[in-house]
């Protein structure tokens, strides 16, 4: 088989891995909101629901759902990535410049995969694509 062939059916994949991306990080960012505010999977402390880290907890906890469900994708990511830019400037950017430094790389990613979902939409395996929006 041709290298052509080969790159040919590895493109043919992308939506689906487009599809296992946005599943993946929604089932993660999911668990950062899941630990806000159920202290689960693993916290012992939750935070109070009406604080900027509760509105945080929930727009990861359900948002996260919505992601990996891929339902209201476009809307749903564009909220996510305007959160996670927040987060980012607001409590890791005034540390330091560099991600690694501050600790914001997961929100700096966060950020542009949703962004990017915001665009390009929830991939052929969401509900979205089963509601045909």
């Amino acid at each position: 088989m041709s290298n052509s062939g080969i790159a040919a059916r590895w493109s043919a994949l992308a939506p689906y891995l487009q599809s296992a991306l946005r599943i993946m990080a929604g089932f993660s960012f999911m668990l950062h909101g899941t630990l806000k505010l159920f202290a689960f999977p693993g916290g012992e402390n939750t935070v109070t629901l009406m604080s900027q880290r509760g509105l945080a907890g929930v727009l990861e906890a359900f948002g996260g759902a919505l992601m990996l469900l891929g339902l209201f994708t476009r809307p749903v990511a564009f909220l996510l990535a305007g959160e996670m830019a927040v987060a980012y400037f607001q409590a890791h950017f005034p540390r330091s410049f560099w991600p690694v430094q501050n600790g914001g790389e997961a929100a700096l990613l966060f950020c542009f995969i949703w962004l990017y979902f915001s665009a390009a939409g929830p991939g052929p395996l969401s509900l979205d694509a089963k509601r045909g929006k």
